[in-house]
């Protein structure tokens, strides 16, 4: 055989072995999202991005491939399951629907974050896992995805100014530190309980990591008893953030942040921002299930 004709053989099969035919269970799950989506390198990936949107960043009209293009991945992994991940590109007012439509079909939420300064619309990145059957994880998913486009404008005229009533009054703290079993301390018009994760014997080049040093969950109240205000923390291990989130987002509080404080502590800490407005005995009845997630493996384990 000839060189040139070896030559040829070999770039045909080149050719062959990297044009992939998608599987028939990753077809379905494109048409169960209705997105479009190509296989490559024995992944699915999924589009959905944000044509929807006219974004501009610090009054720079930017296109879509700039970075607001979400997708979910999935592959192949062992016993017939395949791994799904992805990141969805969400406005402020989509990022808690989705959240809560991921979670109630069984995925998990395991970040979210922004990406740009000076956006318009602002704009939230959310990333998300999950594994099972193909066509499990598109069915799961897809609730969440059909809501992305259909935000509520709910609070648009709100952001502003400020509209929603809550107003400086008075808080009965102590009905607040017996639902929470916790008592706070007053500042001002804030009324802030901490809880400090000293369960989680954390430590950094040798030093003691405690509640002063920021591992803690906090919540701080603001308003009064019948319309009020509550922002907080709460410090996670990661397989204490699904519940915790299920348990905020089950009492209506709005999920902002999830991230990291600390990079080389053990064990890894993760930290949840929350945020949410009504009467005071809610907001505290929605704390206090977040707190009663924390601490219930390393319970068990001493058990």
């Amino acid at each position: 055989m000839k060189l040139s004709s070896f030559a040829a053989i070999l770039i045909l099969a080149a050719t062959v072995a990297s044009a992939q035919e998608m599987p028939a269970d990753y077809a379905s799950v494109l048409q169960t999202l209705g997105k479009k989506g190509d296989y490559k390198s024995n992944v699915l990936k999924i589009n959905i991005p944000r044509n929807d949107l006219k974004v501009s960043i610090d009054g720079i009209a930017t296109p879509t491939a700039f970075g607001f293009g979400g997708w979910l991945a999935m592959t192949k992994g062992e016993g017939g399951m395949d791994v799904m991940m992805g990141d969805l590109v969400l406005e402020e007012g989509e990022v808690n629907p989705v959240m809560s439509a991921l979670l109630e079909n069984g995925l998990e939420v395991t970040a979210l974050h922004n990406h740009f300064f000076f956006e318009s619309p602002r704009l939230f990145y959310m990333h998300v896992h999950g594994h099972g059957r193909a066509a499990d994880l598109a069915r799961e998913a897809k609730p969440a995805v059909d809501l992305i486009g259909h935000g509520s404008p709910q609070h648009k005229s709100t952001v502003a100014g400020g509209t929603s009533g809550v107003s400086a009054g008075e808080i009965d703290t102590k009905k607040i530190a017996a639902i929470v079993g916790h008592e706070g301390e007053q500042s001002g018009q804030v009324y802030k309980i901490t809880v400090g994760r000293d369960d989680l014997h954390l430590t950094e080049m040798g030093a003691k990591i405690n509640a002063r040093m920021g591992l803690n969950t906090w919540a701080a109240f603001f308003g009064s008893d019948s319309n009020a205000e509550v922002a907080g923390d709460v410090a996670m291990l990661s397989q204490e953030i699904t519940p915790v989130l299920k348990a905020l987002r089950s009492n209506g509080l709005n999920v902002v942040a999830i991230h990291n404080h600390m990079t080389t502590g053990q064990p890894t800490i993760y930290f949840l921002h929350y945020w949410g407005t009504g009467p005071v005995e809610k907001l505290a009845t929605g704390f206090k299930a977040a707190l009663d997630q924390l601490g219930k493996q390393n319970s068990a384990m001493r058990h």
